[in-house]
C-alpha cells in the first residue's frame, strides 16, 4: 500500500472537510484496500461486507469533522476504528443471539500446540479465520489484529472478560485443527 506523508494526510483530511472534488476518490484509492480487508475479517459474506464497508465510508465522510490529526497514520487509524465499529454493530444486529451466547459460562479448554503455518498461503489462513463461528471470529480478530485486551473486548461486546478469554481459546483451538487438517492434506509427512 502507498504510504501517505504527514502533510499529505493532514491536507487530505482538510480537503475532505471542505468537500473538495477528488478528495473522496483519493481517500478511497489510498485506504479502500486496507479498510476492506479489516471489514472482511469480521464479515465473511461478501454482500454484507460490501454493505458494511459502504456504511463505513458514509460515516467516515460525514464525520470527517470529528477527525483530529494526531500524527502520521492517524487518519488511517481513525478510519479503521470506524470500519471496526460498523462491523461490530452489524454483527450485534445480525447475530445478536450468537453473540449473546458468548457470555455463557464455559469451562476453559487447554490450548492446543500451535501447528506450523509457514507453508500455508495467507489467503488460506484468512479463509480459515472467516470460517470460525461469528463469536469466535469476532473475539479472535479483536484480540489478534486490533490488539484489544479481554477487558476491552468484553466492554465492546457486552460480555464478561472470562467469556472473551474462553472464546479466544476456542477460536485458537479450532484454527489449529483447521491448520493441521490443511497441512495433512497438502503437506503429508
Amino acid at each position: 500500500m502507498f504510504e501517505i506523508g504527514k502533510q499529505d494526510e493532514q491536507r487530505l483530511a482538510e480537503r475532505l472537510r471542505n468537500g473538495e472534488n477528488g478528495a473522496m476518490r483519493e481517500f478511497y484509492s489510498l485506504y479502500a484496500e486496507q479498510l476492506t480487508a479489516i471489514c472482511s475479517r469480521y464479515i465473511p459474506d461478501k454482500d454484507d461486507m460490501k454493505d458494511v464497508f459502504q456504511e463505513s465510508l458514509i460515516r467516515i465522510f460525514t464525520h470527517i469533522s470529528d477527525f483530529t490529526y494526531r500524527g502520521k497514520g492517524s487518519l488511517q487509524a481513525w478510519a479503521s476504528r470506524i470500519v471496526i465499529n460498523e462491523s461490530l454493530n452489524f454483527l450485534k444486529a445480525a447475530n445478536h443471539h450468537e453473540l449473546m451466547l458468548l457470555d455463557k459460562d464455559v469451562a476453559e479448554e487447554p490450548e492446543d500446540e500451535d501447528p506450523p503455518i509457514e507453508e500455508i498461503p495467507p489467503d488460506e489462513i484468512q479463509r480459515m479465520v472467516s470460517q470460525l463461528p461469528t463469536g469466535y471470529r469476532t473475539v479472535f480478530n479483536l484480540y489478534v489484529f486490533e490488539n484489544k485486551s479481554h477487558q476491552e473486548i468484553a466492554s465492546l461486546l457486552g460480555i464478561k472478560e472470562r467469556s472473551s478469554a474462553s472464546q479466544l481459546s476456542r477460536a485458537k483451538n479450532l484454527l489449529a485443527k483447521m491448520i493441521r487438517d490443511y497441512n495433512d492434506k497438502h503437506h503429508p509427512r
